[in-house]
């Protein structure tokens, strides 16, 4: 494929999985290495038409600020390729556990395809718990969809919420709409609330500003498929070396601030 062709599906793409995207993103901006303007400008685009994928930021955010970028893709490739939030969130959830989810979490549910004693219950965002649910029988996971106004329910009956962040920053993280109620109606009913941030998703104080400073402007709040969660109403974080306390977690962003990535592309 084109270089340009694979920027073009990765601004284009709705839906898959960050991993491909990082992927397919590093390939294409490989075409911009003696054009360093080039390469801002690929990078710029790519953040505006996928202003929510956390690591799409993060790797922009390493190639500009590398001083051997294509050096610096290949190793963000592969670091998101042996990312271990999903094992070892596997390895720490309860055992015979329910749990409540939103949306499509990507991460999560590698989790729980290693898990056979756990039950899912898929709180219906934009019509995709009942994919989600198909997805999870194949690999032997019994899940149950849950309609959106029984989400509340579904907590009640929950020994667990699990909510996957788009991206996250020292203060909340971005997640699928209806999570953070989800997440108040357990921290009232004392059920835990694991905040799911795997690699290339935990972000430092700049970039999170200017990543929901832009989304925020461009989204009707009462149809946007995601929101704001803030980490008050977060019990754990779980990443790449597994639950920790939210103040612990926010100590491993590995994503650079990068001042070309703080305004719109042009």
């Amino acid at each position: 494929m084109h270089p340009i062709e694979r920027l073009r599906f990765v601004a284009r793409s709705q839906g898959a999985p960050a991993d491909l995207l990082v992927e397919e993103a590093a390939i294409a901006l490989g075409a911009f290495r003696d054009d360093p303007a080039g390469m801002v400008a690929a990078c710029r685009r790519i953040i505006d038409r996928q202003l929510t994928c956390g690591p799409l930021w993060w790797l922009c955010a390493r190639i500009l600020c590398a001083p051997d970028p294509m050096l610096e893709a290949h190793c963000a490739v592969e670091e998101m390729k042996s990312d271990t939030t999903a094992r070892r969130l596997a390895a720490a959830l309860p055992d015979d556990a329910t749990v409540v989810i939103h949306g499509v979490p990507e991460v999560t549910l590698a989790a729980l395809a290693r898990r056979g004693d756990v039950t899912p219950l898929v709180v219906d965002v934009d019509g995709m718990s009942d994919d989600v649910v198909r997805h999870l029988e194949r690999v032997d996971v019994l899940g149950e969809t849950v309609p959106a106004r029984s989400a509340s329910v579904a907590v009640d009956r929950a020994d667990l919420v699990v909510v996957e962040a788009m991206a996250a920053g020292p203060s909340a993280a971005l997640v699928p709409a209806g999570a953070r109620a989800a997440a108040a109606v357990a921290l009232r009913s004392g059920v835990p609330v694991w905040l799911t941030v795997g690699t290339g998703r935990l972000m430092p104080e700049r970039m999170w500003d200017a990543l929901v400073g832009r989304w925020s402007a461009s989204i009707d709040p009462f149809d946007a498929p995601e929101e704001e969660l803030l980490l008050d109403l977060v019990t754990q974080v779980a990443g790449p070396d597994g639950p920790s306390e939210v103040a612990d977690a926010l100590h491993r962003t590995d994503c650079p601030v990068a001042p070309e990535l703080l305004r719109l592309a042009g």
